[in-house]
């Protein structure tokens, strides 16, 4: 029998301490993406306009406050997907969803690199935000195929496997944003049928 006693669940935020965190996360957000991850925690919290204690409590480190950002981005491109399986064209809602990914994953790659840089074991904080993703990403797949708007033997892996193609082309090209266009519209006129 175990002795110890059973971990207490962690209770909900109240809502000011709720929509602080979020204004926290939304100035992290334009701040770290404006101007890179150099930007302090107390100038997170200006920007925020909540006091540095705030910041604090939430997000002990800037590694904490990285991790919430990523896992935060997966989570909403996760919902966003999911609502895009009511679009009534499923190849518009598929591809628009695959550019989506290619722009926010930009953004969410360097905040990734400089957790790994940092020591974050980054495959495990993702990997259930991850699946999600994959498999919201893999249900716009299907009724994009189902419709004859994406050929039928590429899977949801192929797709992810496209989506890193096209970062890693694109930094080669330099990183800019029209490269990064360009070579999505090529990846995009391959998976038609």
């Amino acid at each position: 029998m175990n002795s110890e006693p059973a971990p207490s669940p962690a209770r909900p935020l109240r809502a000011d301490a709720r929509r602080n965190r979020e204004r926290v996360l939304a100035a992290a957000r334009e701040a770290f993406g404006s101007e890179g991850i150099s930007v302090p925690l107390d100038e997170i919290a200006r920007r925020a306009g909540v006091g540095a204690g705030t910041v604090h409590r939430h997000f002990p480190t800037k590694e904490a406050l990285l991790e919430a950002i990523v896992v935060g981005n997966m989570t909403e491109l996760t919902e966003e997907a999911r609502s895009r399986l009511e679009h009534p064209d499923p190849g518009a809602a598929f591809f628009g969803f695959f550019a989506l990914m290619v722009e926010c994953g930009a953004g969410n790659r360097a905040l990734t690199g400089a957790l790994t840089r940092a020591g974050t074991d980054v495959q495990s904080l993702v990997e259930r935000p991850g699946q999600d993703l994959l498999a919201a990403l893999a249900a716009l797949l299907v009724r994009a195929q189902q419709a004859g708007a994406v050929r039928g033997d590429v899977t949801a892996q192929h797709v992810k496997a496209l989506l890193i193609g096209v970062y890693a082309g694109s930094d080669w090209l330099g990183g800019e944003t029209d490269a990064r266009r360009r070579l999505l519209a090529v990846v995009c006129d391959g998976l038609r049928p």
